[in-house]
């Protein structure tokens, strides 16, 4: 179902989409296309608890549209707009999401495919991107590579006990109060390898990382890019923590992901 969104750049087209997976989640997401017709597209994965109008996504569209690039970008389970109750949410049905977004696209006449994953988007981003064969480039924000061990160093071992005696999770977004998700996510999490993913990738792959990342761990990044086998590239920026909150930093995380995308889905 698309119904068309009003848009004051008249080079950006936005249109509301709503799309199924596999399991038949519905899935809200917007598709911003430039005014001429276009093959290529880069879909646009937010982190956790954020949404599919996230800072980076909508940045990364101002970038990549005028440049003939289309964009996808919509909810995980239970963010943003999603109808499904975030409590529930598991890796498995954010991997039937992603993975009707490629087909989406592809059924819309999109054969050269970027795929941008920030923080916990990076995860399923990696997770996704052995099994694309039209992924012609990869971009990965601060991305999470090891989940449990990020969520046990932020939370620590008072917070995981508690998680798992009340099925709440500290809100790490702000100071409201805990926020309802079942313990069994972190379970389901412990069964994923992202590293056993990454040799499997072949898109080439930026990875876009601030030196002082505070959520991160460092070894997690410099283990990813020892672990990829394709073309890839850090852009390390000085001084910039998760949120590149910044001006300087958030310009230069921005560019150096939509330069990436341009560069590798230029038309062969």
């Amino acid at each position: 179902m698309d119904t068309a969104l009003p848009k004051e750049n008249e080079q950006i087209i936005e249109t509301a989409v709503t799309f199924l997976n596999a399991s038949g989640l519905s899935t809200p997401a917007i598709l911003a296309e430039p005014s001429m017709p276009t093959h290529r597209c880069v879909i646009l994965c937010h982190g956790f608890l954020s949404d599919k109008q996230s800072r980076t996504n909508r940045r990364l569209t101002e970038l990549l549209v005028p440049q003939g690039i289309a964009t996808f970008r919509f909810d995980w389970y239970g963010m943003g707009e999603s109808q499904q109750h975030f409590p529930n949410m598991t890796i498995k049905e954010c991997q039937d999401q992603l993975d009707a977004a490629f087909q989406l696209l592809q059924e819309r006449g999109m054969n050269r495919l970027g795929l941008v994953g920030s923080s916990f988007g990076g995860l399923l981003a990696i997770l996704a991107a052995p099994n694309q064969p039209t992924l012609q480039a990869l971009g990965l924000k601060c991305p999470v590579v090891d989940f449990p061990e990020v969520l046990r160093m932020e939370f620590g071992s008072d917070a995981m006990a508690r998680w798992k005696s009340t099925n709440h999770i500290p809100n790490i977004v702000g100071n409201g109060s805990p926020v309802p998700l079942h313990y069994g996510f972190y379970e389901e999490c412990l069964t994923y390898d992202a590293y056993a993913a990454l040799p499997r990738i072949q898109a080439p792959t930026l990875v876009v990382h601030g030196d002082q990342d505070e959520l991160i761990p460092r070894p997690q990044i410099e283990r990813l890019l020892t672990t990829l086998t394709t073309t890839k590239q850090l852009k390390l920026i000085e001084g910039a923590d998760h949120q590149f909150g910044r001006p300087e930093e958030f310009r230069l995380m921005t560019t150096h992901l939509a330069q990436w995308m341009g560069k590798y889905l230029a038309s062969p």
